[in-house]
């Protein structure tokens, strides 16, 4: 079961929570912690618009959207959600347990639009890794949270591989943290199953140490297409084989091509029958609102729904399988751990074994304490457009200075697994650091920490950064603003980091790397 200390005001709703039975993974396998029954995922990819406005979509704040929702859910037989985005500023009591008591569980993505790894120049800093926490923090306590993704989709080609070393580094820290809240909920990652990079993929995610590796595997398949796809025709057959003696559970994260519509679901009785019950332990059917995609089962409008045409058929489909398990007590692991793959453009894999360490506020705020010229904005901009103008400047500047300047304590190269010890720093701090090394080889000359009106000169509080690389942050250190003071848990800034476009996003960091 887990545990978590939840503040006395909420322990009668969360105690209504703990109706659902925690679930477990022993192998390759999902498992009730209680009946010891293996659990087949039964799911729907759950991400309606919130029915209130706001500039942040998380549908389990939602209490209005979830009570328009509990039905069709219930009716369509589904006993697990994927939810994509979500904040944990809000309160998701009302949602979680009304999905408990309908014995449905939630698997949720910890990452969204703006607070993410950015697959075109990776990074992975201490207020990603500190959102992460806060959003582990907020729906832990909840026994029908029962995994998180620290990634989807992230890498999704041979050229980007190199960010899987970053999005790996986030599993392993957030597991520590789940770990270290007395908790035991399992973290994954969901590809594309790109076929260039498929087996690249599954064994990145899979070898190395406990610690870092991911605790299951999802894949997001839209191959088997219409009434004439098999089993075989379809690829899936391949797909299968690929995890044949796998180590941990495999899942489908997403499915449902709707190139032949109305969809009809074929594919549902292969998924949960005897040739992959074995292997994989279900899915999530792509999705349950329908949008201009065209994949939804539900048209929400305001407090509303309404079935689309697929609604009854998928319906249909889930009602006729009955998936055959094993009993916890009698399953013997006997999977096989992978090997990590080899890193070279000829292999089609840029990401080392070698994992970014864990990003610390305490040596950023540390190095930040050292420097005689930072920039003038010490936090984050939180408009779109102010971001871009931020972007723009940055990359200019990194630009300038690294190219006559050695930048190494600050970038990062996936590939040869080599990471600037500042490198977990965000962009104001990154930026500061190279602007001050800029200042300090120019000898501190007039006009040298200026950078357009974008620096300033500031006394530092210690006379040299030696020992900020061994700065470790405390356990209750939670992400931080660009300045290093303590994040907040408000309605605002969750507003704030929603209101950045993923596009501006991308800008900052391509910008710093």
């Amino acid at each position: 079961m887990h545990v978590s200390i939840v503040p006395a005001a909420l322990l009668g709703l969360a105690a209504r929570a703990a109706a659902i039975d925690p679930l477990v993974i022993k192998g390759s396998k999902f498992f009730n912690s209680k009946s010891g029954e293996q659990f087949f995922i039964k799911g729907v990819d759950y991400q309606p618009d919130i029915t209130s406005t706001s500039q942040i979509r998380d549908p389990l704040a939602d209490k209005a959207g979830c009570t328009r929702d509990l039905p069709f859910l219930k009716d369509l037989g589904v006993n697990a959600i994927r939810v994509y985005q979500t904040e944990p500023f809000g309160n998701h009591d009302d949602c979680m347990n009304m999905l408990a008591d309908a014995g449905i569980y939630v698997m949720l993505d910890l990452s969204t639009p703006t607070e993410t790894i950015n697959r075109a120049s990776p990074a992975y800093d201490a207020d990603l890794l500190g959102y992460y926490q806060q959003k582990i923090d907020a729906f832990g306590k909840y026994d029908n949270t029962f995994a998180f993704l620290a990634g989807n989709e992230v890498a999704n080609a041979a050229n980007n591989t190199d960010a899987s070393a970053f999005v790996k580094a986030a599993i392993r820290d957030t597991k520590a943290y789940i770990k270290s809240q007395g908790l035991s909920i399992p973290v994954g990652y969901a590809t594309n199953d790109d076929a260039a990079i498929r087996w690249q993929m599954q064994t990145y995610f899979d070898c190395g140490s406990d610690d870092e590796r991911a605790d299951y595997y999802g894949l997001n398949v839209y191959e088997w297409c219409g009434d004439e796809a098999t089993y075989v025709t379809s690829g899936y057959a391949d797909i299968v084989k690929n995890y044949t003696n796998w180590d941990i559970p495999v899942i489908l994260t997403e499915y449902g091509c709707n190139a032949i519509r109305p969809r009809t679901f074929p594919e549902v009785a292969a998924i949960y029958g005897n040739n992959m019950t074995e292997i994989f332990s279900g899915g999530f059917v792509y999705e349950y609102v329908e949008e201009d995609n065209n994949y939804g089962l539900v048209t929400v409008k305001g407090s509303s729904g309404s079935k689309t045409e697929d609604y009854d058929n998928f319906k249909k489909a889930l009602a006729a399988v009955k998936p055959s398990g094993v009993k916890m007590s009698s399953y013997k692991a006997s999977g096989k751990q992978q090997d990590c793959p080899k890193v070279g453009t000829q292999y089609d894999w840029l990401a080392s074994s070698t994992l970014p360490p864990t990003p610390s506020n305490a040596t950023c705020e540390c190095m930040m304490k050292s420097l005689s010229c930072v920039a003038k904005q010490t936090t984050m901009p939180t408009s779109t457009k102010d971001l871009a103008t931020f972007g723009e400047k940055v990359g200019n500047i990194f630009g300038t200075v690294c190219g006559s300047i050695d930048c190494g304590d600050v970038n990062t190269d996936a590939s040869n697994g080599t990471y600037g010890k500042y490198s977990g720093c965000n962009a104001v701090q990154r930026v500061s650091w190279v602007m001050n090394a800029w200042y300090l080889n120019e000898r501190r000359v007039d006009g040298s920490c200026d950078f357009d009106g974008f620096a300033t000169t500031a006394d530092p509080s210690l006379s040299s950064d030696s020992s900020c690389s061994d700065q470790k942050d405390s356990s209750s250190s939670k992400g931080s603003n660009s300045d290093g003071s303590d994040s907040q848990d408000d309605s605002t800034s969750g507003a704030s980091r929603a209101a950045i476009s993923a596009a501006a996003a991308a800008i900052i960091a391509a910008a710093v790397f």
